[in-house]
């Protein structure tokens, strides 16, 4: 299943760079990329001879015209970085751990978990009760000191 979403995100971000963090609910990195992407095109593409044409095939001939190697190359770069990055997080490399340590992690997705809970309120993994050890039963290190 983690595939098929980071397949998911991949071709979402290539249609538009951000859809695919949107996806996975990375919702800084989607505006980000959706913002870069928006900035790059008011930037890149001449937007004022693309409205003043009449239907879509007229601006699709200015743009194919007006359009300079260098600028398509950005955009198809940055939808390219997009889809890279949403499709190996949404796979979970590398595993994105906010925690600092204190309590439990996840094993699934490495953030910090709620111990009351039998989930991860992050990624709904089950989770296994944790047993603890019984009091009544020496470790070994309390045996051996106990021997005379």
């Amino acid at each position: 299943m983690t595939w098929l979403r980071a397949i998911a995100a991949a071709g979402l971000s290539v249609l538009m760079p951000g859809a695919g963090h949107a996806l996975i609910r990375d919702w800084l990195r989607a505006l980000v990329f959706a913002g870069l992407y928006f900035s790059a095109i008011l930037l890149f593409f001449p937007t004022d001879q693309i409205a003043a044409a009449g239907s879509i095939s007229e601006a699709m001939d200015v743009l194919t015209a007006e359009t300079d190697t260098v600028s398509q190359f950005a955009l198809s770069f940055l939808v390219l970085f997009a889809a890279i990055d949403a499709t190996f997080r949404a796979a979970g490399f590398p595993p994105s751990s906010n925690n600092s340590g204190d309590g439990p992690s996840c094993p699934q997705c490495g953030k910090e978990l709620d111990e009351d809970l039998e989930f991860c309120h992050w990624c709904t993994t089950r989770l296994e009760p944790i047993e603890p050890q019984d009091a009544d039963e020496p470790t070994q290190n309390q045996e051996e000191t106990a021997r005379p």
